[in-house]
């Protein structure tokens, strides 16, 4: 056999740096971050995408940005700030990223400049994704503006946008250069989205972490009535295991497994079907509690540790279910989400389940009789607590 074989490993490295008042000309953190990447003689640039929504809530960053680059001199701000929806939208509609790529074309953004992307989680997917993939990857600055993107979506190495109805469906594993998270911008987040970020704490918390899981069980009084100290507190062990599960031995998921993909085979299903009427985090909450259900009548969780997961859920005020995913023998939508999810893992279905608090359990098949309990379950349970 006659061939030649390479072989080779790369260092991906980056922080996440946690901060109050990221833009004040008083705070150096992020020009000094600019200044310490060595590069060429030739000048940089950075080119800001802004989430309208986190304007719309009441954020001057637009003026911020430019009060702070006429202090710091690190880069060269590129004058046209783009500003792009938040939510769903800006990965369902390709126009969006075409955008991104016209400006980096037109602003001769080259791989030694820097896109930075200010706005919740769909945003940074759709700059990454289009970082990515100009000029085979531009340095990336992600600024996290929801708890969900702080603590989970926006310190990961995912990028993507939605094509052919699928969530996701184009994208790539490319890390950031660096993640800048300011607690200022978690207080004009809404109601919905405050609490939406918390499901994904609780998440990784059930498969890695059980004295993290008390920990939210003990404080969520205090996270539901918006305390920033706790809400810090979890945003930042959120982002650690986050952090610790990507430094093993799969951070680009080359294999079948995603442990932290826990509750999200419906939950992607359910914000698809509901016309991303749902939130992620709200899709999360209730496909943890039909898997958490399911993990229960299925022999891995005890009655006592599935009230727990659920009682949390109800205490964080979240919905645990949804008509549309309320499944029977004539009702079954959601479960195109199985093959749709088996698809995206490259062809074996692989399902994290909970074998305890703290303790996830793969498996490779699901039995459609036992979800149908378990969604009638929650159905009653939803029923039930609605009334009270």
């Amino acid at each position: 056999m006659n061939y030649l074989q390479q072989s080779f490993t790369i260092k991906f490295e980056y922080k996440v740096f946690f901060t109050s008042g990221l833009f004040s000309p008083a705070n150096p953190l992020f020009n000094d971050f600019l200044n310490g990447i060595s590069t060429g003689n030739n000048p940089r640039k950075i080119l800001f995408v802004i989430d309208q929504g986190f304007i719309d809530a009441g954020n001057d960053v637009i003026t911020e940005i430019r009060t702070y680059f006429k202090v710091h001199h690190a880069v060269q701000l590129v004058p046209e700030i783009i500003m792009v929806p938040g939510g769903e939208i800006v990965k369902n509609d390709i126009t969006y990223f075409d955008r991104i790529i016209e400006a980096v074309n037109t602003c001769k953004i080259d791989r030694h400049s820097y896109i930075a992307a200010i706005g919740g989680g769909s945003v940074l997917d759709l700059v990454g994704y289009a970082a990515a993939v100009s000029h085979r990857g531009i340095r990336h600055i992600r600024i996290p503006t929801t708890v969900l993107s702080q603590n989970d979506s926006g310190i990961g190495v995912k990028n993507g946008i939605n094509y052919f109805g699928k969530k996701n469906f184009l994208g790539t594993f490319a890390p950031p250069v660096a993640v800048f998270n300011d607690q200022e911008y978690l207080k004009t987040l809404n109601e919905r989205h405050w609490r939406s970020g918390i499901s994904e704490a609780v998440k990784v918390a059930l498969i890695k972490d059980p004295e993290f899981f008390l920990w939210i069980e003990n404080n969520a009084g205090a996270l539901v009535e918006r305390d920033i100290d706790t809400m810090n507190y979890l945003i930042k062990r959120c982002a650690e295991l986050h952090m610790q599960h990507i430094a093993g031995k799969d951070p680009f998921e080359s294999g079948s497994s995603r442990p932290l993909d826990f509750g999200h085979w419906s939950a992607h299903k359910l914000e698809q079907l509901s016309d991303f009427e749902v939130l992620h985090g709200e899709a999360v909450a209730m496909g943890m509690a039909l898997d958490t259900v399911y993990s229960n009548l299925s022999g891995h969780l005890t009655d006592t540790e599935s009230h727990r997961v659920l009682d949390l859920l109800i205490k964080l005020g979240f919905e645990i279910s949804h008509p549309i995913m309320q499944i029977s023998a004539n009702n079954s939508a959601i479960l195109s989400g199985l093959e749709e999810f088996r698809e995206h893992l490259g062809g074996e279905l692989t399902i994290m389940l909970l074998n305890g608090i703290g303790k996830g359990l793969e498996v490779h098949q699901i039995d459609n009789e036992i979800l149908i309990q378990a969604s009638g379950y929650l159905k009653g349970l939803h029923l039930e607590s609605s009334k009270a």
